[in-house]
């Protein structure tokens, strides 16, 4: 009987503890084939495609395979910089080494907090599943995934491990979406700025809409914003700050339904 009893209290507190927590390698193979290349293809240029950063698959609805991605809206193409020859594409992974090209179409786009909203064509991809940046601590480890330097070390997601580090005030978007630097961060105001996650990890250009993910589940808790960047742009590959900065997962589900009623 008090085996019985005991078996019994085992099961119970399982059930109650929530889903089991799995290790860094297992997230980092759950989130891997929903990371985009997003980037412009243009016929006529060498090479074809030009990487301009990441993205990952979203859903609106039941976790599963979807047509819809997020990246960060300073990764489209820039109002007086448009290339109208150049299509707007994504690159999703097919088995362990392919890359299939898709055309993509901007849905919705959130200047505020720089997220773009895009559909796909062709076969969907899996979603990742959304997890709740408020409930976010500051030192809370974190992973994040991309296409660091533009893809000079390769068309292979990288991933970066660090810590929340901060719960800060910013305003977007900044002069250059990609960065902070001393004098945007004096010149924010109040009631313009909202809370986004400082990160003691280094991200490069092309991380730029990756996935900010918990290591434990592979849940999405942001996206990666901006690097604090002391100097010129290419200062972030000489002399990294070590300092990033990523959108909470908040604004991206703010941003799914919206879209949703439009």
């Amino acid at each position: 009987m008090k085996s019985k009893l005991f078996f019994m209290a085992v099961l119970v507190s399982v059930f109650f503890a929530g889903p089991l927590k799995a290790d860094l390698p297992s997230a980092i193979t759950k989130v891997k084939p929903s990371v985009l290349l997003v980037g412009l293809y243009k016929s006529t240029d060498s090479p074809r495609f030009s990487l301009r950063g990441t993205g990952f698959v979203v859903t609106q609805g039941t976790l599963g395979s979807s047509n819809l991605a997020i990246t960060n809206a300073h990764v489209l193409q820039q109002p007086g910089k448009e290339d109208v020859d150049a299509a707007l594409v994504v690159h999703v992974k097919v088995g362990d080494k392919e890359w299939q090209m898709h055309q993509a179409t901007v849905l919705e786009v959130d200047k505020r907090h720089d997220l773009a909203l895009l559909r796909f064509d062709g076969p969907a991809a899996p979603a990742l599943r959304m997890g709740d940046s408020g409930a976010v601590r500051e030192g809370k480890v974190i992973a994040f995934m991309g296409f660091p330097i533009g893809g000079a070390l390769g068309f292979s997601p990288v991933t970066h491990r660090g810590m929340v580090s901060s719960i800060v005030a910013a305003a977007l978007p900044t002069p250059s979406a990609q960065r902070l630097n001393e004098k945007t961060i004096l010149s924010l105001r109040d009631g313009a700025s909202f809370d986004i996650f400082q990160l003691d990890a280094t991200a490069y250009p092309g991380n730029s809409g990756g996935p900010l993910f918990d290591p434990d589940t592979g849940d999405v808790l942001g996206v990666i914003n901006m690097v604090f960047i002391k100097g010129t742009r290419e200062s972030a590959l000489t002399h990294p700050s070590g300092i990033s900065y990523a959108i909470p997962s908040a604004y991206i589900l703010q941003l799914l339904q919206r879209s949703q009623h439009n």
